[in-house]
């Protein structure tokens, strides 16, 4: 007989007057049940876990009392203090923190199919996503995977990716120039997701936001888009979500957020069904609604929504934010001036005068280098977790049991002295070009496995396209070099107030 039905038989047919001290003893017993970790999960003596637990809740209270603005300092407190493996318990949901290369490896490569996204990961994020490959499980997400990759695989989509990065580039440098004859500073950060999110709207649907038209005005889809993402990120940490939504402005919030960006998603869709295609080249929407399920049927709109904004996130947030990490970290106090000097030397070497071509990118290895450096220090998704569905044993010994969620933080590794050595915090974009190969638990930044990031190419391209057209022209500076721009809590790792930079024309400069 389970304690509730226990409990429940008792009261039934215990005297009144002795219920009062039943309950008592009941509430005495959960309490010394419950008293290090959070009702719903399992007690585990064996794992390190941060003070701070209470009965019943775990740590909950401790979870909620960080400013969202040093929710990465806390992990990174608990790796110096407990070790790469420690766990928290909140009720209902335990995890299991795993912050070494080994690890990550065998939860995301070894023993791939003991993972999953999981039914809460689907639950917090469903607003955003739906059923698209970032919430995806099993053949669903399996087969969103193989026609994902067959898109992005394809030479000639990558070539027609570079031509729209370059005319929406040319947009950018218009921009740029007016800043810098007029002196004034301009928002990098904003600058950035303005570019990726028009590039990724002529890229995916065949049409621009408008954002680099008006680049100092809001876009209502990216604001929107920006909310939502903060929100749903928000409930990982919040088992009472649904409670908390349902009787404050959030709820209301999420819910106009959510009609506003899949109405437009929607209205995409419509408008190209009406138009038809016309294009040479086929953009990703294109595909997806040239695509079969495997009954043969065309896939339905509200799945085509699900692929839209999906992608949107892995397209435009990802790649504007380690563009405005990179910059901030080679124009910091601290920094090596000769990394800047030997970036736009390459720059210059390789495009000589000229626009980027789809082969010049290969000869910027000293720019890739720049990239993957600021990805390992401030990675696009610093956090992230699977939910363990068959007992396993992570190869350090941990038991990790079903039901139970495995975590890792990139930010936390990519800081990391015992992973990357004792300069790990130093900005060093020479450690990816002396012919080092990292494996993909070390550098995880575009996760690891079958998950790997398919977009990876693509979010290169576009990188290269970025460093190389501006660095011909202009030279940009921190408005305050001392300053670390505070990150935002989200899916991924934006900046929260902006990055200010002044921009200047070079002195010598080939005209493009």
């Amino acid at each position: 007989m389970a304690i509730t039905d226990l409990f429940k038989y008792v009261l039934e047919h215990a005297s009144r007057t002795n219920n009062l001290k039943l309950l008592l003893a009941f509430s005495a017993f959960f309490l010394y049940k419950y008293r290090s970790h959070a009702v719903g999960t399992r007690r585990r003596a064996d794992l390190k876990t941060p003070k701070g637990a209470v009965p019943f809740l775990g740590h909950l209270a401790l979870m909620a009392s960080i400013p969202g603005t040093k929710l990465y300092e806390f992990y990174e407190k608990n790796y110096n203090e407990l070790g790469p493996v420690w766990s928290i318990s909140l009720p209902f949901f335990r995890m299991v923190q795993g912050d070494s290369p080994e690890l990550v490896e065998h939860v995301l490569k070894s023993n791939f199919w003991a993972y999953e996204k999981g039914p809460v990961v689907r639950d917090c994020f469903g607003d955003l996503f739906g059923n698209g490959i970032f919430t995806a499980d099993g053949s669903d997400w399996k087969w969103q995977r193989k026609m994902a990759s067959h898109i992005f695989n394809v030479r000639a989509f990558r070539e027609y990716t570079n031509d729209i990065f370059v005319a929406e580039g040319q947009k950018m440098l218009a921009y740029l120039g007016k800043a810098a004859d007029e002196g004034t500073p301009i928002d990098f950060h904003a600058l950035m997701l303005h570019f990726t999110l028009d590039s990724f709207g002529a890229v995916s649907f065949g049409e621009t936001f408008g954002c680099m038209d008006d680049i100092e005005s809001e876009v209502d889809f990216a604001v929107a888009f920006d909310d939502l993402a903060a929100i749903t990120f928000d409930r990982l940490m919040d088992p009472a979500w649904k409670i908390r939504e349902r009787f404050t402005s959030v709820g209301k919030k999420v819910t106009d957020d959510r009609n506003l960006v899949r109405d437009h998603a929607f209205r995409i869709i419509e408008k190209r069904r009406a138009e038809g295609y016309h294009k040479p080249n086929k953009d990703l929407l294109q595909l997806f609604m040239e695509a079969k399920d495997d009954e043969g049927k065309p896939l339905p709109d509200e799945y085509l929504v699900d692929i839209i904004l999906t992608f949107t996130i892995a397209g435009r947030d990802t790649t504007a934010q380690a563009l405005s990490w990179m910059f901030y970290l080679i124009s910091r106090d601290g920094t090596d001036k000769e990394i800047m000097k030997t970036l736009i030397q390459e720059v210059d070497e390789v495009l000589e005068g000229k626009l980027p071509t789809y082969e010049s990118h290969k000869q910027q290895k000293y720019a890739d280098a720049c990239f993957h450096e600021a990805l390992r220090i401030f990675p696009v998704v610093p956090r992230n977790l699977k939910l363990c569905v068959q007992d396993d044993i992570l190869p350090d010994g941990t038991k990790i049991y079903a039901g139970e969620c495995f975590s890792w933080s990139s930010y936390v590794m990519g800081r990391s002295e015992a992973i990357w050595g004792p300069d790990a915090c130093e900005y060093k974009p020479s450690r990816w070009i002396q012919g080092q190969k990292f494996s993909q638990g070390k550098f995880n930044s575009f996760n690891a496995g079958p998950r790997v990031c398919l977009g990876m190419n693509f979010a290169i391209l576009e990188a290269l396209t970025v460093i190389g057209m501006i660095l011909q022209k202009f030279e940009l500076t921190l408005v305050d070099s001392g300053k670390m721009p505070p990150y935002g809590v989200s899916i991924t790792m934006p900046m929260m107030e902006g990055l200010p930079m002044k921009v200047t024309r070079r002195k010598a400069v080939v005209a493009i």
